[in-house]
């Protein structure tokens, strides 16, 4: 049986707002939670356009803490703040990297990021 797919859009105004808020609520959408036929197995073709991140709100405590990664070579350990993460790639970036943090691990992720826009 196939399953009849629908196509859902999302708007979200990001000026003004904290980053967790906002990705949350994208990851959300991402899922298909929004929707009343959510399946978790299912990825939905769930849209979401964040506009002005430009204007997002970070403030200067989430700003200063570190984040820290591994490249998996010996001396790999890379320790970078997310002032300095933002700096470097933007504040579209950081919420992207954001949103993925939050949607599960599975096959389904790659399909639910490339329904991520996000315009400055």
């Amino acid at each position: 049986m196939k399953q009849k797919t629908t196509t859902h859009e999302y708007t979200i105004n990001a000026s003004g707002r904290s980053l967790g808020r906002v990705a949350s609520e994208v990851a959300k959408a991402l899922m298909g939670k929004m929707n009343s036929s959510y399946t978790p197995h299912h990825a939905p073709s769930t849209k979401v356009l964040v506009q002005h991140t430009a204007k997002l709100h970070i403030s200067e405590k989430k700003r200063s803490i570190e984040h820290t990664r591994y490249t998996g070579y010996p001396g790999g350990l890379r320790q970078e703040t997310l002032g300095s993460y933002m700096a470097r790639r933007g504040k579209s970036e950081t919420l992207r990297r954001t949103v993925r943090g939050m949607l599960p691990r599975n096959q389904q992720l790659t399909e639910r990021m490339k329904n991520l826009k996000i315009e400055e």
